[in-house]
């Protein structure tokens, strides 16, 4: 027999709790639900961060919180199957939360004062410094989490690098270095050796992360504003092609460039 849903008397998490046991319930839940793992669900819950991410950055409210539910669910799903192991459950989760975000805010919750915004970043990081001591952890870079996006982590390796003092002083030596290994790249490049050429790559994208956190400035936000331009660009292409009964892969290059610089032109007027 199909389960009844949960009473509208609960609260709205409750429910949602309930529905997630419920799907992975042995008997009656749904056979995809239950075959999932945590390896399975983890792609989903990083791709739901970007969704979340992406209604922000378009100022769409509606979405988001459409896109923050769907988040909610990713951390419900996790926690069911911890559960379900005996590990933890979500309100373990909500707790070791709770726990720590009064642990890193002792001038909200312990009466502790800062002198500025730069003075409580400092005591921030040496309070997950301390945390981190806590754990059976050898290395500063130990607990930059493998998953990130590749930006993201150079970013984040960087920054703990600079915590000891392993860091440029400013911009300018990254721009230095940028010139260098792009120098190197060209040089791999003209002597058809490709997987050098790869690894050089990376550097010079290892380097660009460095330059984004000298600059503040998220890579990943960045990198995604430029491909919403570049969209925004080619649409602008389809669009006047189509109007001419063509399609890009019936013009040419030359065509297509000067339609490119025109959307250029008409997104620079608009500002």
């Amino acid at each position: 027999m199909p389960f009844e849903p949960p009473s509208s008397d609960l609260p709205p998490l409750q429910r949602l709790l309930e529905i997630m046991a419920r799907l992975r319930d042995p008997d009656g839940g749904c056979p995809w639900d239950k075959e999932q793992t945590f390896a399975t669900i983890a792609p989903y819950t990083v791709e739901e961060a970007y969704e979340v991410a992406d209604a922000i950055e378009r100022g769409d409210l509606k979405d988001l919180k459409e896109e923050l539910g769907d988040l909610l669910f990713q951390v419900v799903f996790h926690a069911r199957m911890a559960e379900e192991q005996g590990a933890f459950d979500f309100d373990a989760v909500a707790e070791a939360m709770v726990d720590k975000m009064v642990r890193r805010h002792p001038h909200v919750f312990a009466g502790q004062v800062y002198e500025d915004v730069e003075a409580q970043t400092a005591a921030w990081d040496a309070i997950k410094a301390s945390e981190r001591a806590g754990k059976a952890r050898h290395s500063l870079m130990d607990d930059v989490p493998p998953g990130l996006p590749g930006l993201t982590r150079a970013v984040k390796l960087t920054k703990r690098a600079a915590r000891v003092g392993f860091d440029w002083p400013d911009y300018g030596p990254v721009m230095d270095k940028l010139r260098e290994e792009v120098a190197e790249l060209q040089v791999e490049i003209d002597s058809g050796d490709l997987p050098k050429a790869r690894a050089e790559l990376g550097d010079i994208l290892f380097v660009m992360a460095n330059l984004a956190r000298k600059l503040d400035v998220d890579p990943e936000d960045a990198l995604r504003a430029c491909n919403a331009k570049f969209e925004r660009r080619f649409h602008h292409i389809e669009k006047v092609l189509a109007e001419r009964g063509k399609t890009p892969d019936q013009s040419t290059l030359e065509e297509m460039d000067a339609l490119w610089d025109e959307a250029k032109a008409l997104e620079r007027k608009a500002l």
